[in-house]
């Protein structure tokens, strides 16, 4: 078996053909992964924040794990018909996580950022569940970007058009 621009190839009957999804696909594929992670354990502190609170959480617990869960799960299913070849995933990832997703995630820096708050000063104030919430979403945010960059190369361009009409 080779590895090619478009993808591991295996020869058969003198013929190249491809056997799985391009290196760029792939590791976009895990990319979605580790963002689906990142976000996980984004949640879990959220739910420990409100829990640390007190009672009336419940409701808020409730409503954030009605939202989050659902989404992580259809992230994977999505990323993993993308790995596959399906156009209409990949589409999906990059409008609905890739943008939409990413804003959700950087508007309360941003107006932190526009209502003159600096990153010493968010850094110096922060507590310890605060530090590791900012690194999770550090990470978040790098490997969307990071997917959606690699779902778009040539050599992923190459396997979605050798995929087209199957599935």
């Amino acid at each position: 078996m080779t590895e090619t621009s478009i993808g591991p190839r295996r020869r058969v009957d003198s013929h190249q053909v491809s056997v799985g999804p391009s290196a760029p696909v792939r590791v976009a594929y895990l990319l979605w992964a580790v963002a689906v992670g990142a976000g996980m354990f984004e949640t879990l502190l959220a739910v420990g924040r409100l829990l640390a609170r007190g009672h009336g959480a419940g409701p808020a617990i409730a409503a954030g794990l009605a939202i989050r869960l659902p989404v992580f799960a259809a992230a994977l299913v999505v990323a993993g018909r993308m790995r596959d070849g399906r156009g209409w995933a990949r589409l999906t990832l990059a409008l609905g996580l890739g943008i939409l997703g990413t804003a959700s995630m950087v508007v309360q820096p941003v107006e932190a950022l526009l209502h003159g708050r600096t990153l010493a000063s968010a850094l110096t104030t922060s507590s310890p569940v605060d530090l590791l919430f900012g690194a999770s979403r550090t990470v978040h945010v790098a490997c969307v970007l990071g997917a959606v960059a690699l779902m778009f190369l040539p050599a992923a361009n190459a396997w979605f058009r050798g995929r087209r009409g199957r599935g």
